[in-house]
């Protein structure tokens, strides 16, 4: 018997849900939207019978503080939380969510699990900088801990200019206040693969050519343009993606990565999420430098990879919330 209470979305991003709406509307399957930058909740009171979803699915992002709703990433983990206490399924729990809002816990576990990354430390004062940089090659990156879209990474390639930049206060950009100081690696052929995952299997790969620009911006969504030349239609592509010299084409991991990336996202209880690896320009080495949570399939998967992974996507939705009923 098909589930009849609805399945909850949290998101905050106006556009990147867009696909999802549509085919749970085209399938007719009861669902509500949950405006993640202005909600509220009451401890020790459930969802009401007339209002607890079938299952929530989250897709806060952290990046929302770059659309003035810093205060709704932090919220996101005490919500998940009280859900799970008061039983309601979610999808990409709070467990994920922890992963999603720390680079710094995301490395620590892809040391756990023994796979690569890049040599890091993790500081909590930008004036910590030039002591952590101490036996790291250069050029190296400072990230924020929460970003989301690449935001806030910058390179340097001396240590004067670290040393000078440390004394910056605009470095600490990052919202919880902790930075990570990190080898970078630029990538072979200046291209990475991102690796899409469902309930924790491989989904489907894809190879990002980074153009001629720097950047550190590589979400799937935003990738608008093949690498033969075509032009890929999104209701997320922002108007400069073409422009941004970005492109995209299917790429097929071999059997040792994809079993990686599924250990990966067990680990990191993502049920559904992206993990990203590039090969270095330095040593010839693969290295997974980020696991995500939040996971925008890319523009014109069609197109792109063959088949809609947003159906797919929607289906695990369906038997889960049918089995948590």
């Amino acid at each position: 018997m098909a589930q009849q209470r609805p399945i909850a979305i949290y998101y905050e991003h106006p556009q990147w849900f867009r696909p999802l709406f549509h085919e749970l509307e085209r399938r007719e399957t009861p669902y509500v939207r949950i405006d993640a930058g202005q909600h509220r909740f009451t401890p020790g009171e459930g969802p009401r019978n007339g209002s607890r979803p079938a299952l929530l699915f989250n897709r806060m992002s952290p990046s929302a503080w770059k659309r003035g709703r810093r205060s709704a990433i932090f919220y996101t983990h005490d919500y998940l939380a009280h859900l799970e206490r008061e039983n309601v399924a979610v999808f990409n729990g709070a467990a994920s969510y922890r992963f999603e809002t720390s680079k710094a816990l995301q490395l620590s576990l892809l040391s756990q699990l023994g796979f690569p990354s890049p040599r890091t430390r993790i500081v909590n004062h930008p004036s910590l900088l030039p002591e952590a940089a101490e036996g790291l090659l250069f050029p190296l990156i400072v990230k924020p801990n929460i970003g989301g879209s690449g935001a806030g990474i910058r390179r340097f390639d001396t240590f004067l200019s670290l040393v000078e930049t440390s004394e910056d206060p605009s470095l600490a950009d990052s919202i919880d206040g902790t930075l990570l100081l990190q080898e970078y690696h630029p990538p072979r052929n200046r291209s990475i693969v991102r690796v899409e995952t469902l309930e924790h299997r491989y989904l489907y790969g894809i190879r990002v050519h980074l153009g001629d620009e720097e950047g550190f911006d590589l979400c799937p969504a935003d990738v608008c343009k093949t690498t033969d030349g075509r032009e890929l239609t999104s209701s997320a592509c922002p108007a400069d993606a073409v422009k941004r010299g970005l492109s995209v084409e299917p790429y097929e991991p071999p059997a040792e990565i994809i079993d990686a990336v599924e250990r990966i996202a067990a680990a990191a209880h993502l049920d559904v999420g992206g993990i990203e690896y590039l090969e270095s320009e330095r040593d010839g080495k693969i290295y997974f430098y980020d696991i995500n949570a939040l996971s925008n399939f890319v523009a014109d998967p069609v197109s792109v990879v063959g088949f809609d992974p947003t159906a797919r996507l929607v289906d695990a939705l369906v038997a889960r919330a049918e089995s948590a009923s």
